[in-house]
């Protein structure tokens, strides 16, 4: 198989299960415009997203890494009127972009937008006594997994969900000779979830317009 047939299917995918969605769209549209690198989840993956929100019964959630803020949205959606996004971006200009697309798709008062080095705004959080989140997203830069795996647990609670993306990078996770620091990232976090006796936790590959990758999942016990 290969990754036209992947993308045909993501295709397939949305156009059977999804209304038509202008606004997300639009997002997308804004950042490919604002030149933001084009490694936002798939459709597929933030509708996932959203599943995994409400079947949570989620009503905090903390994104590390918000790119362009179409993950958020996709997660905010499924939250219940009181619910909250924390979600943290480093890049000044990618969170300006972000804060745009909230305010497009009606978002605005769902987000809290966190702007700096992500480790920074965490402690920050503990600081705050912002936990427990009932669901945390990581999906930032991959040599830190292993810390924002760490903080993911202090702002946790039993029975909170924690997602970590691209830990499967195209079957690389395999390479064991330490020259990719991302490599490394992705591996570190299986070692962390597979280590950590309060986490009950799986991976699951995918295939799609994103090409081959995947989802570690774990649950806080």
């Amino acid at each position: 198989m290969s990754k036209k047939v992947w993308t045909e299917v993501d295709d397939y995918i949305v156009s059977s299960l999804f209304e038509a969605d202008p606004v997300l769209d639009a997002v997308l549209a804004s950042n490919r415009d604002q030149g933001l690198p084009a490694i936002d989840v798939s459709a597929a993956q933030g509708k996932l997203l959203s599943l995994l929100v409400r079947i949570s019964s989620a009503r905090k959630v903390l994104e590390i890494g918000t790119l362009g803020g179409y993950s958020t949205i996709w997660m905010a959606r499924g939250l219940p009127a009181d619910g909250k996004v924390v979600t943290l971006e480093l890049d000044p200009h990618h969170a300006k972009v972000a804060r745009s697309n909230f305010e497009r798709a009606g978002m605005s008062d769902k987000v809290d937008l966190r702007v700096g080095p992500a480790l920074q705004s965490l402690a920050t959080l503990g600081s705050e006594n912002a936990g427990p989140f009932d669901l945390i997203f990581i999906d930032a830069d991959k040599p830190n997994n292993p810390n924002y795996l760490s903080w993911a647990m202090r702002l946790s609670r039993p029975g909170s969900v924690i997602i970590c993306d691209n830990v499967v990078r195209d079957g690389t996770v395999l390479n064991d000779d330490g020259r990719d620091a991302y490599v490394e990232g992705a591996r570190a976090a299986f070692s962390f979830i597979g280590g950590e006796k309060r986490l009950d936790g799986t991976a699951i590959q995918t295939v799609g317009a994103k090409g081959y990758d995947g989802f570690a999942i774990a649950v806080v016990e």
